[in-house]
């Protein structure tokens, strides 16, 4: 007789009876520390037009967990409810759909875009090079370290590691879009973007951009406008319950190829973060920026500091890449 095989945790789209299976997971306060610094690494990068809050959630090792979270949300949840009913209904579904994870990520989301939006808008505008070297750098490691979890490359892998970078390149060279949005051309440009922030190397906040709503979203930000803040946040809402549950499906049956798609993503979202550029205008938001070779950069490529800043986005993320193995540990 063959050894018993050893049992994997359950997940919720796993269960084998028809009522959905509450995990039973549970947080210390230092892992939920820990998550809500990992949100608020995610929210600074999705405030730069061009980097991706869902990099910085694969290599810390919550990208999965917060797939599967999201995934979680559905129809079967007052199927979840209706076992126990009451309170005792609504902390399972609270569990169910890991809620605690869910909230410390996104109150450190929120606080990053709430202390770190003006500082790290006024270093794009005054010192756009320094950022961008950085985020380099910080990109670079992210796609060595994630090529080297794919095992066993083969041809189909590798296919959709280089459709991953097409796509990323291909969206990065969309001209912008100049329009003045109505509302539900902002709830659909929401339902895009957050799609956009799920998929590693593909900004949200770059797809606004290319649209042409990201200037409207900021000034309903400051303006406290709640008619378009609602609209877009219903957007958004709806796109990340659409697109997470396929993406779960993908992560749950074809990991290994999925990693490799989202790896060619964030090796083309390079193109993006290319530290030299040329802005006409001096802003962000105008067609005519454009990459350059670095020693046709205006006031030369300033290796020392372009070259000192990578490294140190590179050290960063191989050290938040190490941290968030031993937090799985």
């Amino acid at each position: 007789m063959s050894a018993p095989q050893p049992q994997k945790p359950t997940r919720p789209d796993q269960t084998q009876s028809s009522a959905p299976q509450v995990p039973s997971r549970t947080d210390s306060p230092k892992q939920l520390g820990a998550i809500y610094v990992k949100g608020m690494a995610m929210g600074a990068a999705d405030i730069v037009p061009g980097v991706s809050g869902g990099t910085i959630a694969l290599i810390a090792g919550v990208y999965e967990r917060l797939i599967n979270a999201l995934g979680s949300i559905g129809p079967n949840l007052w199927s979840v409810y209706r076992q126990q009913g009451g309170i005792k209904g609504l902390v399972a579904v609270w569990r169910y759909v890991d809620a605690t994870f869910l909230l410390a990520l996104l109150l450190g989301i929120v606080t990053s875009f709430a202390t770190l939006a003006g500082i790290i808008k006024h270093l794009l505008d005054n010192q756009p090079l320094l950022i961008w070297s950085f985020f380099f750098g910080l990109v670079v490691a992210t796609v060595l370290i994630l090529l080297a979890e794919i095992k066993r490359w083969n041809l189909s892998r590798a296919v959709l590691f280089i459709v991953g970078i097409i796509a990323a390149v291909g969206i990065s060279s969309l001209p912008l879009m100049i329009t003045e949005p109505s509302l539900p051309y902002i709830f659909f440009s929401g339902a895009i973007a957050i799609c956009a922030m799920i998929l590693p190397g593909i900004s949200g906040s770059f797809i606004l951009l290319l649209l042409g709503v990201y200037d409207s979203v900021l000034e309903a930000v400051h303006d406290f406008n709640l008619s378009v803040i609602i609209t877009l946040a219903a957007g958004m809402g709806t796109g990340l319950l659409l697109f997470t549950h396929a993406l779960k499906w993908l992560l749950s049956r074809y990991y290994q190829g999925t990693l490799a798609l989202l790896t060619g993503f964030i090796a083309g979202s390079l193109v993006k973060v290319w530290p030299w550029k040329v802005d006409a205008l001096g802003t962000l938001n105008s067609e005519a920026i454009h990459n350059v070779a670095p020693w046709h950069y205006p006031g030369g490529a300033q290796w020392a500091v372009t070259l000192g800043l990578m490294i140190l986005g590179a050290v960063l993320v191989s050290a938040v890449s190490w941290w968030g193995r031993q937090q799985d540990r």
